[in-house]
Formats: C-alpha cells, sequence, structure tokens
C-alpha cells in the first residue's frame, strides 16, 4: 500500500482536511440550501394540495349551484305557465262578462229602437189618417161644389153614414 500512496502522491493530513472541507461545504449547503429548498418544496406541495382541494370544492359547488340553477329556472317555468294561465283565465272571464255586457246593450238599444219605431209608425199612420181624411173631404167639398144636384148629395151622405 506505501507503493500505492507514493506512486498517487496521496498525504493523510489532504485527505482529512479536504474531508473536513466537503463536510463543511456539506453542512453548509445543507442549512442554507437544501434545508430552505426542502421548506420551500414542502410548502409549494401544500399549497399545491391546498388548490387541487380548492377546485375539488368548487367543482362541487359548481355542481351544487348548477342545480339549484335548474331547480330554480324549472319553478320559474312552472310559475310563468301558471301566471300565464291565469292571466288567460282572468283574460277569458273579461272578454265574456265585456261580451254580455255588449249584449245587454245591444238587447237594450234593439228594444230602444222598436219602440222609436212603433212611435214613429203610430205618428205616420196618425199622420196618414189625417192626411186621408183631409183628402177625402177636399174630394167630396169639390164633387160637392161641381153636382149641387139635391138627389147627388142625399146619396152621397147616405153613403157616407153607412160607411
Amino acid at each position: 500500500m506505501d507503493s500505492f500512496i507514493t506512486t498517487f502522491h496521496i498525504d493523510w493530513k489532504i485527505i482529512i482536511a479536504q474531508a473536513i472541507n466537503f463536510a463543511i461545504v456539506l453542512v453548509v449547503l445543507y442549512l442554507f440550501a437544501l434545508k430552505p429548498l426542502k421548506k420551500l418544496m414542502k410548502e409549494r406541495e401544500e399549497k399545491i394540495a391546498g388548490g387541487l382541494e380548492d377546485a375539488r370544492c368548487n367543482a362541487e359547488i359548481l355542481t351544487l349551484t348548477k342545480k339549484e340553477y335548474d331547480e330554480i329556472v324549472a319553478k320559474a317555468k312552472i310559475e310563468a305557465h301558471e301566471i300565464f294561465q291565469e292571466g288567460k283565465k282572468e283574460a277569458q272571464v273579461k272578454k265574456d262578462e265585456m261580451m254580455a255586457q255588449a249584449k245587454t246593450d245591444v238587447d237594450h238599444m234593439i228594444a230602444s229602437g222598436k219602440k222609436t219605431l212603433e212611435s214613429e209608425k203610430a205618428k205616420m199612420v196618425e199622420e196618414a189618417k189625417k192626411e186621408i181624411v183631409s183628402l177625402v173631404v177636399l174630394a167630396t167639398e169639390k164633387l160637392l161644389a161641381e153636382q149641387t144636384d139635391k138627389n147627388f148629395d142625399q146619396k152621397q151622405i147616405k153613403n157616407i153614414k153607412n160607411s
């Protein structure tokens, strides 16, 4: 082994000094590089795990929110349909009321028109009678004026009395 040490010029003092230097560098690297790096990696790992957990929670919340949204939309559609149907029924009732009122008004107007027509008809018949009487009187006067025959006068008076 002595030949080995002399061939490679190995000095035990230098090897021990190198080992101590290596240990010092290893301790310094461990304390100032590896330990903070481990701490940073652990924090990063926890942050990533927290992010994954938050993402999972958010996905669950999103799913629940979607379900609630769908339920609310379905309820809103049902309520809108019900409101529409109620409005439709109310409109039909109002329409029926208005039609009944219009029919009543039309019947009233027709009855009023009939009464007016009947009164007008009665007036016209009365006026026609008066007109006929005056025409008959005028015609009779003319006939009497043309024929002054006493015999004729007597016959006409009898005819008038008989009719």
